[in-house]
């Protein structure tokens, strides 16, 4: 399964930096991902609709909220599709109209307003989460 976490704007925190690559690497064990930092919204567009074409899952606070376990359905569902995903994660204004057409699914992490590195932290680890439920190793209890 091929998957791209995209983010717009440069990250501030090293902090943030430190721990979206630490989640990265333990995801690249079951999935092939990267980390794209990016200048707007035209260019997460062009990415999904680019060469290779990609789901456009979209984090937005009017998307679907899923539990770990479904997040890992969903996972599991988009894998047999065979089409990678691009998770996006909009700037401080969030995403325009343009975006939310384009969009394949829209997730939300919650009702709670996120700052969008934050965001971006709590996406990758709950990605991680859902690939080491899939796999049945012991990271995820699901208290």
């Amino acid at each position: 399964m091929k998957i791209k976490v995209a983010w717009i704007g440069k990250t501030k925190e090293p902090a943030i930096e430190a721990l979206t690559n630490e989640y990265l690497k333990r995801i690249s064990r079951y999935a092939n991902v990267s980390g794209l930092t990016l200048r707007d919204e035209a260019a997460i567009l062009s990415l999904a609709g680019g060469k290779e074409r990609h789901k456009l899952v979209l984090l937005d606070s009017r998307g679907k909220q899923l539990s770990s376990e479904e997040l890992a359905q969903f996972l599991e569902r988009e894998q047999m599709n065979a089409v990678p995903l691009l998770f996006a994660i909009g700037g401080s204004d969030g995403f325009g109209e343009e975006a939310r057409r384009h969009a394949g699914f829209t997730l939300s992490l919650g009702k709670m307003t996120l700052p969008h590195e934050l965001a971006r932290v709590v996406l990758v680890e709950q990605l991680y989460r859902a690939f080491t439920i899939l796999n049945r190793h012991p990271y995820h209890l699901g208290h």
